[in-house]
C-alpha cells in the first residue's frame, strides 16, 4: 500500500485502512441496493403464493434465503476467477465460446429492464400505502417515476455513495421497525386474509411458493461485474471486495428478510388491503406514526435507487456493445454506434431513451402493480445464474477441481429447479422468451459485425466505462 509522503508509517497505514474500509462500505452497500430493495415486495409475493398462510411464510423465506446463500457461495468462485469483472457472460464465453455468452447477456438486459419496472411500481405502492388518495393514479405515478428516474440518470449517474446511503437508511429504519414490533400487539386472527390452499400439503405449498420470492436473488450477480469499477485496486483487492460484498449481502438481506417474515407471522400481518403493502402494514402496526412515515420514505427512495441502477446498467451494457474493443485494441461495435453516444455527463442518452420506452411499456402492461411483475422477475436472472454455474462446473471439471465441481453442480441443479418451478406457473415463460430473443438478436448483430473477439467481457467493459 502506498504511504503518503511526509506521513509516519503507522499513520499512513491507518489512513489507508480507513480509506479502504470506506471504499468497501460504499461499494458493498451500493451494490446490494437491488437485493435489499426486493424485500419490499418479495415477502408479500411469497405470502400471496401461500394464499395468506402465515404459518408457512417463515419456512418459505428460510428456503429462499438458503438458496440465495447457495448462489452467493458459488458466485464467490466467479469473482475469484474473474476479478476484473465479467460475471456469467465471461464464464459462459470461456466454457462454450464467445457466441454463447449472449444468453446471459440477453438475460441481464431483460433483468435490468424488469428491475426498473418493478422498482418504480413498488415505489408507487410504497407512496400509495402512505397516501391512499393516490391509488386511482397508480399507473400514472409509476410511469411518471420511470420518466423521472430515467431523466435523472440522463443528467448524470447517481454516485456510489448515494446508493449506499439509501441502502443503509433502509436497513437502519427496518431495524427500528423490527425493534418496535417486539412489543406490538398482534392483529386479531379474524382479520387475516387468506387460508391454506385445500389439498396442498405444507411441504408442497412451500415448494410451489418459494420461487416467486426468488426475486430476492436479483442483484447478486451485480458484484461479479461491478468489481470492474474498482480500478484503484489490484486483482487481489477486487477479489476480496467482491467476495466480502457477497457475504455482507447475504447477512443483511437474510437478516432483514427473516426478521420481517417472523414479525409478520407473529403479529398476524397477512395479505394487505388493496392499496397497501405487507411491509407497510407491518410498520403501521408495529411503529409510531413518525417511524412509519420514515419507513415508507426510505423504502420508496431505495426502490427508486434500484430503478436508477437499472438505468445505469442497462444503457451501459448497450453502450459497451456499441463500443466493444477487440483484444487487439480495435473498436468493433456490435450495436449501432448511436447507442454508444454519451453527453457531457457520460450518459448514453439513446440507451436511456430505449430503456425508458421499454420499461414504461412493461410497467403499463402490469398496471403499475409490482405484484404482477414479481412472477416474471426472477426468471431472467436465474437463466444467467444457470449459465454461469454450468460453465463454472465444466471449467472446474476440466481443471480437476472436484470440490469446486461438486459445489457448482449442486448450485446449478438448485438454480435449474427454481427456474423450472417458476416457469411452471405459465406466464413467467415470457421472461425466458424475451431473454432468448434478445440473445438471438445480439448474436445476429455480432455475427454481422464479423464476430469480434472478447465479447464475453462486455459486462466488465460496461462497468469500466
Amino acid at each position: 500500500m502506498k504511504i503518503p509522503s511526509g506521513a509516519s508509517t503507522g499513520g499512513g497505514l491507518a489512513r489507508g485502512l480507513r480509506s479502504r474500509t470506506a471504499l468497501l462500505l460504499a461499494f458493498a452497500f451500493a451494490v446490494m441496493a437491488d437485493p435489499v430493495s426486493s424485500v419490499a415486495y418479495a415477502i408479500e409475493a411469497a405470502l400471496r403464493a401461500l394464499n395468506g398462510d402465515l404459518a408457512l411464510l417463515v419456512p418459505t423465506m428460510v428456503l429462499v434465503v438458503a438458496i440465495v446463500a447457495l448462489v452467493i457461495v458459488n458466485y464467490r468462485q466467479l469473482v475469484a476467477r474473474y476479478p476484473r469483472g465479467g460475471g456469467a457472460p465471461a464464464a459462459v464465453g470461456e466454457a462454450f465460446g464467445d457466441g454463447w455468452s449472449f444468453i446471459p447477456i440477453g438475460a441481464l438486459v431483460v433483468d435490468f429492464l424488469l428491475t426498473i419496472a418493478i422498482s418504480v411500481s413498488a415505489g408507487s405502492s410504497a407512496v400509495i400505502a402512505y397516501f391512499p388518495a393516490l391509488a386511482p393514479w397508480r399507473l400514472l405515478l409509476a410511469l411518471g417515476l420511470v420518466v423521472l428516474v430515467g431523466a435523472a440518470t440522463w443528467f448524470g449517474h447517481l454516485g456510489r455513495l448515494v446508493f449506499a446511503a439509501m441502502t443503509m437508511a433502509f436497513i437502519v429504519i427496518s431495524v427500528v421497525v423490527l425493534a418496535y414490533g417486539l412489543g406490538a400487539v398482534p392483529k386479531p386472527l379474524g382479520t387475516i386474509v387468506g387460508a391454506p390452499v385445500p389439498g396442498h400439503p405444507p411441504v408442497l405449498a412451500v415448494v410451489l411458493a418459494f420461487p416467486v420470492a426468488m426475486a430476492m436473488a436479483t442483484g447478486v450477480e451485480a458484484a461479479t461485474s461491478a468489481v470492474a469499477q474498482l480500478g484503484q485496486l489490484g486483482n487481489d483487492g477486487k477479489r476480496r471486495f467482491g467476495q466480502l460484498t457477497l457475504w455482507l449481502t447475504l447477512a443483511i438481506v437474510g437478516a432483514i428478510t427473516l426478521g420481517l417474515a417472523l414479525e409478520a407471522a407473529q403479529l398476524h400481518v397477512g395479505i394487505p388491503p388493496k392499496d397497501s403493502t405487507q411491509i407497510a402494514e407491518l410498520a403501521r402496526l408495529a411503529a409510531p406514526a413518525p417511524v412509519f412515515a420514515a419507513f415508507q420514505l426510505v423504502t420508496a427512495l431505495l426502490l427508486l435507487s434500484a430503478a436508477s441502477s437499472g438505468f445505469q446498467a442497462g444503457p451501459g451494457l448497450l453502450k459497451a456493445l456499441a463500443r466493444h474493443i477487440n483484444p487487439n485494441g480495435e473498436t468493433v461495435g456490435v450495436l449501432p454506434l448511436s447507442l454508444g453516444h454519451t453527453n457531457h455527463h457520460h450518459t448514453p442518452y439513446w440507451g436511456v431513451v430505449v430503456f425508458i420506452v421499454m420499461a414504461g411499456a412493461v410497467t403499463a402492461v402490469a398496471g403499475g402493480n409490482d405484484q404482477e411483475l414479481v412472477l416474471f422477475y426472477a426468471v431472467a436472472v436465474f437463466l444467467s445464474f444457470l449459465g454461469g454455474l454450468v460453465s463454472m462446473a465444466l471449467l472446474a471439471r476440466k481443471e480437476r477441481q472436484p470440490g469446486v465441481f461438486i459445489l457448482n453442480t449442486v448450485g446449478a441443479l438448485v438454480v435449474a429447479f427454481t427456474l423450472v418451478a417458476n416457469l411452471s406457473r405459465g406466464f413467467p415463460v415470457v421472461s425466458l422468451v424475451a431473454a432468448v430473443a434478445v440473445a438471438g438478436l445480439l448474436y445476429r448483430a455480432w455475427t454481422k459485425a464479423g464476430r469480434p473477439r472478447g465479447i464475453r467481457n462486455v459486462a466488465a467493459e460496461a462497468e469500466i466505462e
